[in-house]
């Protein structure tokens, strides 16, 4: 285990230096301000770009275009400030945004599919950004910018250049930076893909907006004031870094079964399956993804892995009865207590359609319509319809 670890510190470390290397070479020149003020700018960059990635990234482009003044530093920009990038995104953020302002108008049932594409959008747009953006903004100490080798000049070391080191040690720490508020930002697009109510979507984008907004604004003010304010952010997007993680990969589970439609080709397995924590239990926060499964007791007991890869942990459910909960959009087990029930778990969409066979493989008390299916299913029996009998 230690040998393993000490391996991969190593690959990471040499990564981080090639990381470093190539970004130096290829970054435009620095400005002319003093490292310190370079370096609280870049930090309320990324941390912009980490909130809305295909705007800030688009953004950094095209001001980096119009900044360059001659062929010679147009051709020396990173493929993020050539128009052929930064113009078609700036026109898919002004799609976004034209579809924000409607969205209140919009039926949940019209404006959901592009909230979903959007979504998708900023994963992706977050994933290129992570690897192929942070790196090159957070190098911000070149070879050829003057005052690299200022403070050593007086020791007689003017001819050493320690810009390597400096972007080695600065490049993982944005990455990491950028991506805690990249997860932050993105359970906002989850909050916003599962609220049911437009008011609340419009309040939610705006939320983020302002957020984007304070970034730019405080530090083209001050860029200590603008750093200081950054750190702020990231501090918070750390502090709930579980929280948003763990809310990222709900949205996502649900979002690749609904886009694959999954349910058509899914089928339960009969011992062990995968689903989320519906509350928090015996300090196991919600959300929580595991693997459900009887143990040698008869208990139904979810095993689960934090941040999915650290050691394996056992959580026991309580002992009563439970029962399969059936939705329009996804299906639950609930906690069965009397004549309430609380939810126990979430399915991913990709059970939906296979209640029944999930009642048999954990012996569950039936099946009950849960949501819009529980209402639709009380309204027939008022005007004397007939329902479905569960089993």
């Amino acid at each position: 285990m230690k040998k393993s670890l000490t391996t991969l510190i190593i690959l990471c470390l040499g990564f981080s230096l090639l990381t470093a290397s190539a970004a130096t070479t290829t970054a435009a020149p620095a400005s002319q301000t003093n490292p310190g003020q370079q370096m609280a700018q870049t930090l309320s960059m990324i941390t912009g770009v980490a909130i809305s990635p295909l705007m800030g990234v688009s953004a950094v482009g095209a001001w980096q275009w119009w900044e360059a003044k001659t062929p010679e530093q147009k051709a020396r920009l990173a493929w993020y400030a050539n128009p052929l990038f930064w113009i078609p995104a700036l026109l898919l953020v002004g799609a976004c945004a034209l579809k924000d302002s409607a969205g209140i108008a919009l039926p949940p049932l019209v404006k959901k599919p592009f909230d979903v594409a959007e979504t998708i959008e900023h994963k992706v747009s977050g994933l290129v950004a992570t690897g192929a953006f942070v790196p090159i903004a957070a190098s911000i100490f070149h070879a050829s910018s003057p005052g690299n080798g200022a403070s050593l000049s007086s020791l007689g070391f003017a001819a050493i250049d320690l810009s390597w080191l400096y972007n080695a040690l600065m490049v993982p720490f944005a990455m990491v930076a950028f991506f805690i508020v990249f997860l932050a930002s993105n359970a906002i697009n989850i909050l916003i893909l599962i609220s049911p109510f437009g008011a609340v979507d419009a309040a939610l984008k705006a939320f983020r907006t302002t957020i984007i907004a304070s970034v730019a604004i405080t530090s083209f003010a001050n860029p200590w004031v603008g750093a200081a304010w950054a750190l702020i952010l990231i501090l918070f997007s750390w502090l709930i870094a579980g929280w948003s993680f763990r809310l990222s990969h709900f949205g996502l589970s649900f979002i690749w079964d609904f886009v694959t439609r999954r349910w058509n080709r899914f089928k339960p397995d009969p011992i062990v399956n995968k689903m989320f924590l519906g509350r928090k239990i015996d300090y196991v926060p919600a959300r929580t993804y595991g693997r459900l499964s009887r143990d040698e007791k008869g208990n139904l007991v979810l095993k689960y892995r934090r941040w999915l890869v650290l050691a394996e942990r056992t959580l026991t459910l309580p002992a009563t009865q439970y029962a399969a909960g059936k939705g329009v959009f996804f299906s639950e087990i609930l906690q069965l207590d009397g004549d309430n029930s609380r939810i126990a778990l979430l399915l991913p969409p990709r059970y939906r359609g296979h209640e029944y066979e999930l009642v048999a493989i954990y012996g569950l008390d039936g099946v009950r319509d849960t949501g819009l299916l529980a209402a639709w299913s009380w309204i027939k029996m008022m005007f004397g319809f007939k329902t479905p009998t569960t089993a």
